[in-house]
C-alpha cells in the first residue's frame, strides 16, 4: 500500500515545474468547479428525465382502467383475458411521448409487441391517477342498450363516410370492422364489442390501421380490449436506426446528433431500398382505397424499418385524412399560411382578402418525404449517382400541392427517383 501512495505522489507532483505548482490551488479550484458544475448539470437532466418519465409513463393506470371496465362487462376485446385475468400480455417499457397516449413495448404469449391506449378522460376525471375513473360514462357510452344490428352498421357508415369521405369501399370496410368486433365469433355483436370497437375507432391511428390494412407498409394489428390495442413491435423504429435520447437532444449540437444518425444508420444500399418502400407508401395513401390521406409530420422518427430493411410506418398517428383536414380549414380564419396548418406542417393557403383558408395543401407527401429523405440517402451514395440523385430529389421538394399538379407530375417524379435507385440495387444482395 505503501509503494501505491509512493507511486501516485511521484506521478502526480514530480513532473509538474514550480511555475505550476504554485498556481496548483487556483487550478484545483477551477478543477473542482467544473466537477461540482458537471454533478449539477448532470443531477439536473436526470432530475427533468425522471420527472417527465412518471409524467409521461402511466401504464398502471391504463391497465387498471381497462381491466375495471372489462370485468364490469362494459367493455370487451381479444386480448382482455390475457391481459387481465391470465397476464400474459404484459406491458415493458415506456415509450409515450404524451400522458394522454400510452406507448409501451410489451410481451404477448412470449412474443415482442407495442401496446397502446388513451387516458385522457380519465386524468380529466380524476387528478389522482391511482383511482379508477368513471371512464365507461365518457368513452363508452355509445351504442346504447337497444341499438339493432342494422342501426349500428348505419352508426359505422355515417361515421366512416365523415371521415374518409363517400367512398364507393366503404361498405366492405363495415363488413370488416362488424367481422373484428365479433371476438367470440358467434355470429353476434354483443353490446360491450361493439362499444369497444366503436371507442376505438374513435382513435385516429386505430382508423387508419384498419384503412391501410391491406398495405405491407403499416403494422400489423394484433389484437384489442376496449380502446387498448396491441400491435406487431417494428424492430428498428427510426430511419437511422437509433436516435439520440430525448433528454440529450436539447443538449448535443445538431451537427453531434447529425453524426451519431449517420454513424448508426444501415449502408447505403438498405437505405436505398428503405426508401423505394417509403416511396411505395406515399404512392398508396394517395387515392387509396379509401381516399387521401397525408403525413402531417415529416420526421425519422414516425417511420422505421424491419430486419429485410422493408420500409414500415412507425406513428400513424401523424397521418391523416383528407376530410379531417378540409373539416379543420373550412371557414377557418387567418392572417397568413400558418394560421391555415393542420398538425405540424399539413399547411394550405391563407385567402388573405377574405381572411379564410383555401383548402388544398400548400406541399405534398412526396415533396417532405423527399426533404427527409435528402440528407439520408445522399451521405454515402455511389459518385456514380449521386449528382443525378441530388438533382431529382431537388425536383422532388419543389412539388406543388395543388390539384392542377398533382395527378401525372407527381407519379412521374415519384416513379424516376424509384426507378433510379432501384437500378443501382437490383440484382445484388441488397434487392
Amino acid at each position: 500500500m505503501r509503494r501505491v501512495r509512493r507511486l501516485v505522489h511521484l506521478v502526480l507532483f514530480c513532473p509538474i515545474s514550480k511555475g505550476l505548482q504554485s498556481r496548483l490551488p487556483g487550478i484545483k479550484v477551477k478543477y473542482l468547479l467544473v466537477v461540482w458544475l458537471g454533478i449539477f448539470v448532470g443531477s439536473w437532466v436526470a432530475y427533468m428525465h425522471y420527472s417527465s418519465y412518471s409524467e409521461l409513463c402511466r401504464g398502471h393506470v391504463c391497465r387498471m382502467i381497462i381491466c375495471d371496465q372489462y370485468k364490469k362487462g362494459i367493455i370487451s376485446g381479444s386480448t382482455c383475458k390475457d391481459l387481465c385475468e391470465e397476464h400474459s400480455l404484459r406491458f415493458q417499457h415506456c415509450l409515450s411521448s404524451s400522458p394522454t397516449q400510452q406507448v409501451y413495448s410489451g410481451l404477448w404469449k412470449e412474443k415482442e409487441v407495442i401496446i397502446k391506449c388513451g387516458i385522457e378522460e380519465a386524468l380529466k376525471a380524476d387528478s389522482n391517477p391511482d383511482s379508477v375513473p368513471r371512464r365507461d360514462v365518457v368513452l363508452f357510452d355509445k351504442p346504447t342498450r337497444g341499438t339493432s344490428m342494422d342501426e349500428f352498421k348505419e352508426m359505422l357508415l355515417n361515421f366512416l363516410k365523415s371521415n374518409l369521405g363517400d367512398q364507393p369501399s366503404l361498405a366492405a370496410l363495415v363488413r370488416q370492422i362488424i367481422a373484428m368486433a365479433d371476438v367470440n365469433r358467434d355470429g353476434k355483436v354483443s353490446l360491450a364489442e361493439a362499444k369497444s370497437i366503436w371507442a376505438l375507432l374513435q382513435l385516429n391511428e386505430f382508423l387508419l390501421m384498419l384503412s391501410l390494412h391491406e398495405k405491407e407498409h403499416t403494422s400489423k394489428l394484433l389484437g384489442f380490449c376496449g380502446d387498448l390495442y396491441v400491435t406487431e413491435k417494428i424492430p428498428h423504429s427510426s430511419l437511422y436506426g437509433a436516435d439520440v435520447p430525448a433528454f440529450l437532444q436539447s443538449l448535443l449540437p445538431a451537427a453531434v446528433q447529425q453524426l451519431t444518425q449517420q454513424w448508426f444508420a444501415p449502408a447505403w444500399p438498405h437505405r436505398a431500398k428503405i426508401t423505394i418502400g417509403m416511396l411505395e407508401f406515399v404512392e398508396e395513401i394517395f387515392h387509396g382505397t379509401y381516399g387521401n390521406f397525408y403525413i402531417c409530420e415529416t420526421s425519422f422518427r414516425n417511420v422505421g424499418y424491419n430486419d429485410k430493411y422493408d420500409f414500415k410506418m412507425v406513428n400513424l398517428r401523424k397521418v391523416a385524412t383528407e376530410m379531417s383536414i378540409r373539416g379543420f380549414l373550412k371557414g377557418r380564419h387567418c392572417e397568413q399560411n400558418v394560421d391555415c396548418t393542420f398538425g405540424k406542417d399539413c399547411t394550405a393557403t391563407c385567402d388573405k382578402l377574405m381572411k379564410q383558408c383555401k383548402s388544398d395543401v400548400v406541399q405534398p407527401n412526396l415533396a417532405k418525404v423527399c426533404g427527409l429523405l435528402q440528407d439520408y440517402l445522399l451521405y454515402g451514395a455511389p459518385p456514380d449517382l449521386k449528382e443525378e440523385l441530388q438533382k431529382q430529389l431537388r425536383t422532388c421538394m419543389t412539388l406543388s400541392g395543388l390539384a392542377s399538379q398533382m395527378e401525372v407530375h407527381h407519379s412521374l417524379v415519384l416513379n424516376n427517383l424509384k426507378t433510379l435507385l432501384w437500378k443501382k440495387i437490383s440484382n445484388t444482395k441488397y434487392s
